[in-house]
């Protein structure tokens, strides 16, 4: 069935991160004839976050164990709740973004801009961080099923097969921070790379919750998406962290201007 695009655009380039590169992800897998290219800007894996061990996506444990909403720490929630801006704690939204999102000792010119935005957002069992499930796994929380950060879930993935047989295959700019902390093949919050830390009592080691590979997921489905007949790139900017178009904008600008002349 053909639909009019409600706003007249029938094609467009698309550029995302983070967790919109998850939704890009969606957007390839089910739309890839209305997206001229690609742009994906530390994007999060096609098999969601938390809860694969391989690059093949498969799952840790048949729940799912150490993916979801129950993962996000409620101390920073409180904080959001209670509108800190400060820095005062490891746990409040600017601490979180300096320490996760740009490389220290990086502070951005705009970050109070930054931090106002994260604290716009909405909180609750149907939003953010989404409600929990427990689980009898390691680290002992499982995916429930509201909000953004369930939705990350592996439990909900695409099938990453529809990425590589999408028709037609646009062009795939994947560019990211050589030292990103929150898409990495040992991310900072994946329970496999803070699990040895005791955190929570019981981690099963490596073998038995290792970190998800999430660079190696994406690789993998990009180069399949390749030998389909697709064509990816991937750059990578040194001395950078989850956001290179704040933190190294003129490297960032020219890979990206250089990928939208696929045009």
């Amino acid at each position: 069935m053909q639909t009019t695009p409600s706003l007249g655009i029938a094609r467009f380039h698309v550029a995302a991160n983070s967790l919109g590169g998850v939704v890009a992800w969606w957007l390839l897998g089910d739309h890839a004839a209305r997206i001229i290219t690609l742009a994906q800007v530390d994007p999060g894996s096609p098999y969601g976050f938390g809860g694969t061990r391989d690059a093949a996506g498969t799952p840790t444990t048949p729940d799912y164990a150490g993916s979801g909403g129950g993962l996000i720490n409620p101390e920073l929630v409180q904080r959001i709740s209670a509108g800190d801006d400060t820095a005062d704690s490891m746990f409040s939204p600017r601490s979180a973004l300096r320490a996760l999102v740009w490389k220290p000792p990086l502070v951005p010119d705009r970050e109070d801009a930054f931090v106002a935005s994260l604290l716009q957002t909405h909180l609750g069992e149907d939003a953010y961080p989404g409600d929990r499930v427990g689980s009898p796994n390691w680290p002992y929380v499982a995916p429930g099923a509201w909000g953004a950060n369930n939705a990350l879930s592996p439990k909900y993935a695409l099938d990453p097969a529809l990425i590589v047989d999408a028709d037609p295959k646009p062009p795939v700019l994947w560019i990211r921070g050589a030292e990103d902390l929150a898409v990495s093949n040992a991310a900072a919050s994946d329970p496999g790379t803070w699990g040895p830390a005791g955190l929570v009592p019981g981690y099963p080691g490596p073998e038995g919750y290792p970190s998800q590979p999430m660079l190696d997921q994406i690789r993998d489905v990009l180069d399949r998406y390749q030998a389909a007949g697709g064509i990816y790139r991937e750059v990578v900017i040194d001395d950078c962290g989850h956001v290179p178009f704040i933190e190294k904008p003129e490297e960032f600008d020219g890979a990206f201007h250089q990928h939208l002349a696929h045009e």
